[in-house]
């Protein structure tokens, strides 16, 4: 039997675009594909928005922001006292703790320097990957010079004036900020199109980050925690139907699935297993193998005081998975690991003889410090711990754009092109009037700008890397690249067809990246 017809039930089962429900294993949810263009018909989604549900952003103008002096702030550090109106209130939640001493500023200033050096951070691909034309560099109205002395607000585009916000504030312009903020509440809209609606939310993080002043460090800044079943139904709904993240789960199991050939039992490891939705896919796949399944245990990781587990925990996960296997026929074993990842050591893993392991890091690496943040480093130390494991494969996927060590003013620049691109491929499957698409940039993609936008340190727990700097640390751990199989690729690429034609997918040095239009936006791939 050939490869491509082993690793077809992995990818085959992501057509079906129905997902199981977060109560239980009945299919439920009713969405389907939408094509782009006018010509095509509107499909009909079910909804997974509650009657319950926490309003994040108000849609109409909020108060004007009282400020400090901006002789209280100096260069780009900003310090929280209280938050500027009560719109951000609703969903931002502000702690601080003294300064950090200097001897701790400079050794994490030297690493940080060190860090660029080896993995060559300040190198930032913006290059059209994808071949489509499109110039990804920074465009004319980013690139115009900032007078901070004199802003005509009313003058400039939402986009320029965001632009004239971030780099006045990462001079200690409180003032000016604060102008610009609130004219830019008046223009903004979560129900508008893309550019009001990522303008909507970006200003939310720029109003937080300047919510910092005075003798405290910006330690803390946390959007609040939406209601748990809602949460999880957004993020299901972000990974089903922005084909990019899908197309990331896809190319994971597909690589997961060709490393099953020839094993008769198999131990998977994910350190963020989230909703489990990932395994529901895999296991259906399992089923379709030609032969007798291998046997499959699943390790789950998890934080036992994230909110994610507040609607069952990792028992109830395990549970589900593990009803859905026996009603497939598919031999099928849970083991719950309920501690933070960082505190996981090799003993409690359970690993055995005679069991080709896989370890999966799906949208979860990013959220590890690493040497600018800690001298411990966390991300590297859960590589190297992993590869000392041994195991068959280690699959990767993650957001192709870099939040982690880029200073607070090309970071903005970066988080407002790469989520742009999000948003607007999600007005070519989501209709503009329709409530999950707000579920879901409210509760997941907004939440990931005010961290990326506000906060510094230890609280900013949004952390990509580009894909040449995933691939540096997994050869500095020891692992070699492992490219996808063609047989993955090409299923994919026909997959990719039934959407979108601006959806794009390129293989480069053994990843694959998914893309809308010329940028890069997921990247996934697999190494041993």
């Amino acid at each position: 039997m050939s490869l491509l017809r082993s690793a077809e039930p992995a990818i085959a089962a992501c057509r079906n675009t129905k997902l199981y429900s977060v109560q239980g294993i009945s299919d439920s949810s009713g969405l389907s594909t939408q094509m782009c263009g006018s010509d095509k018909q509107k499909p009909v989604y079910g909804s997974y928005s509650s009657e319950s549900y926490e309003k994040y952003f108000d849609d109409s103008p909020s108060e004007e922001l009282t400020h400090p002096s901006s002789s209280e702030v100096s260069g780009s550090s900003f310090r929280p006292q209280d938050v500027p109106s009560d719109q951000l209130r609703d969903y931002l939640e502000v702690q601080s703790e003294d300064i950090l001493d200097c001897d701790t500023d400079k050794l994490k200033l030297m690493i940080q320097e060190l860090e660029r050096d080896l993995l060559a951070d300040n190198d930032v691909d913006v290059e059209d990957m994808f071949g489509t034309g499109l110039n990804m560099e920074i465009d004319g109205e980013w690139s115009n010079p900032i007078r901070t002395e004199s802003i005509d607000v009313s003058s400039r585009t939402p986009k320029q004036m965001l632009i004239d916000c971030a780099a006045v504030l990462a001079e200690g312009n409180i003032e000016v900020a604060s102008a610009i903020i609130n004219e830019l509440r008046q223009l903004v809209s979560i129900q508008g199109d893309p550019p009001q609606r990522i303008a909507a939310y970006m200003v939310e993080g720029l109003a937080a980050r300047m919510a910092a002043s005075g003798k405290y460090l910006y330690k803390a800044l946390k959007c609040k925690e939406p209601p748990s079943s809602d949460r999880l139904a957004a993020m299901q709904i972000l990974f089903e139907v922005c084909p990019c993240f899908k197309f990331g789960f896809m190319a994971a199991n597909g690589a997961i699935i060709e490393a099953f050939k020839d094993e008769k039992r198999v131990h998977i490891i994910d350190f963020d297993i989230n909703q489990g939705s990932q395994y529901i896919t895999l296991i259906q796949s399992i089923a379709k193998l030609p032969g007798k399944p291998p046997h499959l245990r699943l390790t789950g990781v998890d934080d036992p005081e994230s909110v994610q587990r507040l609607n069952g925990g990792l028992e109830m996960i395990g549970l589900r998975l593990e009803k859905l296997a026996e009603v497939l026929g598919v031999s099928f074993k849970f083991h719950a690991v309920a501690s933070r990842t960082s505190l996981v050591t090799p003993s409690m893993l359970d690993c055995r003889p005679g069991e080709a392991l896989v370890v999966n890091f799906a949208f979860q690496l990013h959220h590890m410090p690493d040497e600018s943040v800690s001298t411990i480093n966390q991300r590297d130390q859960l590589l190297r711990m992993v590869k000392s494991l041994n195991p068959k494969l280690v699959t990767v996927v993650e957001q192709d754009v870099n939040t982690n060590t880029s200073p607070f003013f090309p970071r903005f620049i970066e988080a407002y092109s790469y989520y742009s691109s999000v948003f607007e491929s999600l007005d070519a499957t989501l209709p503009r009037e329709s409530q999950d698409r707000m579920n879901v940039e409210r509760q997941c993609l907004a939440r990931d700008i005010v961290n990326i936008v506000a906060c510094e340190g230890e609280e900013r727990i949004e952390r990509y890397e580009v894909a040449g700097k995933w691939r540096a640390r997994m050869t500095m751990a020891g692992f070699t690249s492992c490219p996808m199989s063609p047989n993955v690729i090409d299923m994919i690429r026909m997959l990719i067809r039934e959407y979108c034609d601006r959806y794009k997918l390129k293989e480069d040095l053994g990843a694959l990246h998914f893309g809308w239009e010329g940028k890069s936006l997921i990247v996934a791939s697999a190494w041993r």
